[in-house]
């Protein structure tokens, strides 16, 4: 038990250093998509 909340004390750290890098590829991943989408229907 131990070392899954050491695990996600890990893995909270991980997500608090990098999570402006995780946002900047759900922004382009979230531009992509509605990029086709507006490409499927215009297209």
């Amino acid at each position: 038990m131990e070392h899954i909340q050491q695990g996600t004390r890990g893995l909270s750290l991980l997500v608090d250093l990098n999570w402006d890098r995780l946002f900047y590829v759900g922004t382009i991943a979230a531009a992509l998509g509605a990029g086709a989408a507006l490409g499927a229907f215009l297209g």
